[in-house]
């Protein structure tokens, strides 16, 4: 699935430099910094045309300049090859992507539901997160909604953290539970020690999880850190490891799963494009639409 036409131009603008990215399809900055997968970047502007935070401890601000063309601000070539090129995936086809999806689905139903989720989530991009990070922020957005999230996870940053950056799994044992807990973590506190403590001591690899080419070992593999189950490990291996056979499914996709798709559903057949089209059916039925709110 991989494609690159697009194009990169570097400049300076007062003293900030830039990467403009053009010739980009199906990149939306709006959807894919509001879908609820990353909790450090809010908007710039009432219509979220632009999106500024921290991710792999630099400052960056999205702009969408127009429909294929991106601006990103606080990167130079050399953060771009390295980082954000990668973060965004854009060497991703998404186009093909979305065919797929569709072409996927088991009934004429079935597709017709799917085309609508398509072209309402398109342009939502599974961003490549900082693996750690995700892990410790997908353990804290459990049972929560996305403003208390935000607001631990910048209340972590500013304690343990440097300079902004997201703290590693050192500062965060370090902290000890009590002093997780003295950040309103409430009873993740304990999941987030013992997350950080299994990383730090070796027990959990990252770099193994990674490379391992077997989903249900990574899910296992997590799923041994307190309080990470299989919602939790699924998101973070979709976020955090671009691992997109991930399908997560909480209480309530699993209700809009049973309305849009009476006859059943089974994630297994959309293969590596399973996140993808996860995000596309929660953005529809969220923040679009496809169905009651509730």
């Amino acid at each position: 699935m991989t494609k690159r036409e697009y194009s990169v131009e570097y400049g300076k603008r007062n003293g900030r430099e830039f990467a403009r990215v053009s010739g980009i399809s199906c990149f939306s900055v709006k959807k894919t910094f509001d879908c609820g997968q990353a909790f450090r970047f809010d908007p710039d502007d009432p219509e979220g045309t632009g999106f500024s935070g921290i991710a792999f401890g630099r400052r960056v601000s999205f702009l969408q300049e127009d429909e294929k063309t991106v601006l990103i601000s606080g990167t130079g070539e050399d953060d771009f090859e390295r980082i954000w090129r990668r973060y965004l995936v854009l060497d991703e086809d998404y186009e093909e992507a979305n065919r797929r999806i569709v072409d996927a689905m088991a009934s004429e139903h079935d597709r017709e539901v799917m085309k609508e989720a398509v072209r309402c989530g398109s342009g939502i991009r599974i961003l490549r997160q900082d693996p750690f990070e995700t892990l410790i922020s997908f353990i804290i957005s459990q049972n929560n909604n996305i403003p208390r999230i935000k607001k631990i996870i910048s209340a972590l940053c500013a304690e343990y953290g440097t300079d902004g950056s997201f703290p590693g799994p050192e500062a965060l044992v370090k902290a000890g539970i009590d002093g997780l807990f003295a950040l309103r973590t409430g009873f993740r506190a304990s999941y987030i020690y013992d997350a950080a403590k299994k990383v730090l001591d070796g027990e959990i690899s990252l770099k193994e999880i990674e490379e391992c080419g077997d989903y249900d070992e990574c899910t296992r593999t997590l799923c041994s850190i307190k309080g990470v189950g299989p919602k939790v490990s699924s998101c973070v291996l979709l976020y955090g490891f671009g691992k997109t056979e991930a399908f997560p499914i909480d209480v309530w996709m699993k209700r809009s799963l049973e309305r849009h798709f009476p006859e059943g559903f089974d994630p297994g057949r959309l293969g590596r494009f399973a996140g993808i089209a996860q995000q596309y059916l929660f953005y529809y039925e969220r923040w679009l639409g496809g169905g009651d709110r509730k």
